[in-house]
């Protein structure tokens, strides 16, 4: 199997025709056929379904798209590490991050990460749903809770506990919670995915069902109204880093119960051929949260 050959699949998938992918390449339609007819002799498989007006992958070319990707990923981060020259990255790096913690902490950090790598491109998608990463094509997943059972690779970035918070203006006004108990008399600001509120009570995880305010499907959205002094929130530590640092929200500790102790995680679908700019976010990433937790002297609790 060569290079030129996978490279020239990825194209023609990417582009929608031979010929299109033929001026992405630089090079001859006729090539373009003969690479892609040379490689189905290798597969043993057909790769596209071929008409006068149009071309699709087919189901054997679906599932070799993502370990195509993975070798022409692994040509480019191989050369940039043998090369000479200083390693800045380029490429699309595509991704996905839950909304609170892409807002809070992925977005500020990428005009520095994009100044130190002028060709880096980033395709991020914020969303709290689990996505597909090999089904996608994407790099690399963030996420808040480790993988239960998966063939994908998950590492450890930072631990990021779930913490209740509220604006000081609410508390003055209605007072501050002490016992889990006490939350039964609060407005509280409902998260749809974590419902009921999850608490470690005498060390085993119980559901604590509060009476909700407001509901909402959207991490932002329950910043914001607890920020805005409408009730108690359940986010997680960084999605709120921000407003704990300039005091808009104060963390809520309750004496007979913990939160949970979350983490942020980075999911990449291998250990094999992780591209250069995978790693170089990751890097970014850990130093970037690093910098923030010393420059504010704040880090996480429960």
């Amino acid at each position: 199997m060569l290079l030129p050959d996978v490279r020239t699949f990825l194209a023609v998938a990417s582009a929608g025709g031979f010929s299109a992918a033929a001026r992405q390449l630089n090079i001859d339609p006729m090539q373009v056929s003969r690479r892609i007819a040379a490689l189905e002799q290798d597969l043993g498989v057909r790769l596209f379904h071929r008409t006068t007006r149009s071309l699709t992958l087919t189901a054997e070319g679906e599932a070799f798209a993502p370990y195509a990707k993975a070798m022409a990923d692994a040509e480019v981060g191989a050369r940039a590490e043998l090369s000479p020259l200083p390693k800045a990255v380029s490429g699309m790096l595509r991704m996905t991050a839950p909304s609170g913690f892409g807002q809070s902490i992925v977005i500020p950090m990428l005009p520095r990460l994009l100044e130190a790598n002028p060709g880096l491109r980033i395709d991020l998608d914020l969303s709290d749903r689990q996505v597909d990463l090999v089904g996608q094509g994407l790099d690399l997943a963030l996420r808040i809770a480790p993988l239960k059972d998966s063939e994908l690779v998950a590492k450890k970035i930072a631990p990021n506990p779930r913490i209740i918070c509220a604006a000081p203006d609410y508390l003055k006004k209605h007072g501050c919670p002490v016992t889990v108990s006490d939350l039964d008399d609060h407005a509280c600001i409902k998260l749809s995915a974590v419902w009921p509120w999850p608490l470690i009570v005498g060390g085993e995880l119980a559901r604590k069902r509060v009476e909700a305010l407001i509901t909402t499907t959207s991490v932002e959205a329950a910043r914001i109204a607890a920020v805005q002094g409408l009730g108690l929130a359940m986010l997680t530590y960084w999605d709120v880093f921000r407003q704990l640092t300039d005091k808009s929200l104060v963390q809520v500790h309750l004496q007979d119960a913990t939160m949970e102790n979350l983490s942020v995680w980075a999911i990449i679908p291998s250990r094999r051929y992780v591209p250069n700019r995978v790693n170089t976010f990751l890097t970014a990433l850990q130093s970037e949260i690093a910098d923030l937790t010393h420059k504010h002297g704040q880090r996480p609790s429960d």
